[in-house]
């Protein structure tokens, strides 16, 4: 970025300093408040920093993600770095509460018991595994009776996937089959009449 005017060198190390000691992302709003310029100048900063990272292949990269930028380690260098923070240190997610925290992210606001219909089991316990670990939070009341907790995904969530928001979450239609393998399949499962 050498050939860059003085005012953007001193934009963008600052915009780097904001972000190497941020904990989470750094809304672009927020960077324009401190850097007191408009919020097209600090996207257009940060697109030219990740681009420049990515030229010169360092090791981390600037990404968008939970509405704000972050630094992190570029992804083709993930074998390394699981390795590094694997070490006996990380408790993976329950295959249980994988389906559940992928019910919540594609039908919040959800409560608790619609989330236990979907999945045919209760889901109680996993859903206060899934609060405990910040990917799930509450996000109001049901209207109705008995006004339930509704839960949403949090910034948590967004953050460990990589995602912007949640229109970024792939469509549903690639997980599920198609009408006529659903309807073969309730055929072949249908009991024989007996006779």
């Amino acid at each position: 970025m050498s050939t860059v005017p003085e005012a953007w060198r001193t934009e963008a190390a600052a915009v780097e300093a904001v972000l190497t000691v941020a904990l989470e992302p750094v809304p672009p709003g927020i960077l324009a408040e401190l850097l007191e310029v408009p919020v097209e100048r600090v996207e257009e900063l940060c697109q030219a920093l990740a681009a420049s990272y990515e030229a010169e292949e360092r090791g981390f990269a600037l990404v968008r993600v939970a509405g704000g930028y972050r630094f992190q380690s570029h992804p083709s260098l993930y074998g390394y770095v699981e390795r590094f923070v694997l070490e006996g240190s990380m408790q993976r997610l329950s295959p249980a509460a994988l389906e559940t925290l992928a019910v919540v992210a594609y039908k919040q606001p959800i409560s608790r018991a619609q989330v236990s219909v979907i999945r045919g089991v209760n889901v109680e316990a996993t859903m206060r595994t899934l609060v405990q670990h910040g990917y799930v939070r509450e996000v109001g009341r049901d209207a109705g009776p008995g006004q339930a907790v509704m839960f949403g995904t949090s910034a948590l969530f967004l953050e460990k996937l990589g995602l912007d928001s949640l229109a970024d979450l792939p469509p549903l239609q690639h997980f599920v089959p198609g009408a006529e393998t659903v309807e073969l399949l309730e055929q072949a499962l249908r009991p024989a009449p007996e006779g």
